[in-house]
């Protein structure tokens, strides 16, 4: 099992503990909003914000975590992360931050604690890039967006 480990930014309330798993069978470990000064954030329709989890990681080589939304939050106000899924690389240690985007038709409020979006740990697989003349054939080809009909 990989280990993630976690620092807590200056400022950051540690009251509010690490990013946790909600169930044992639980993918994604839930990530808080921690606001430094505790104010809310209201993010109005079609509007991003950038919300603070006053965490920075340091995941090992070889693993990248991945920041997803929270269903609820998608389907009962609309909200859900700009560049779905986000990737914090092994190497960042800056500040993990989650862009959230309200797709709704109501301003939504972000407080100080809530469950903002969730993390996974993932593994990663670099590969080598060549340049050829000409690729292998396959049964679908050059066949695009729907080409495969609909089942």
């Amino acid at each position: 099992m990989p280990q993630v480990q976690m620092m807590w930014d200056a400022g950051a309330d540690q009251s509010l503990g690490l990013p946790a798993y909600e169930t044992p069978g639980a993918a994604g470990a839930d990530l808080r909003a921690n606001l430094s000064d505790q104010a809310d954030v209201v993010v109005q329709p079609g509007a991003r914000a950038l919300i603070a989890t006053g965490l920075r990681l340091a995941i090992p080589v070889g693993f990248e975590v991945q920041i997803r939304p929270r269903s609820g939050l998608a389907l009962k106000h609309g909200i859900t992360l700009a560049n779905a899924p986000g990737t914090i690389d092994s190497d960042y240690r800056g500040l993990l931050g989650v862009i959230l985007l309200n797709t709704g038709a109501e301003a939504f409020t972000v407080c100080h604690g809530d469950r903002i979006a969730q993390m996974v740990v993932a593994p990663v697989v670099q590969a080598a890039f060549l340049s050829v003349t000409q690729l292998d054939e396959t049964d679908r080809g050059h066949g695009g967006f729907g080409s495969t009909g609909h089942k």
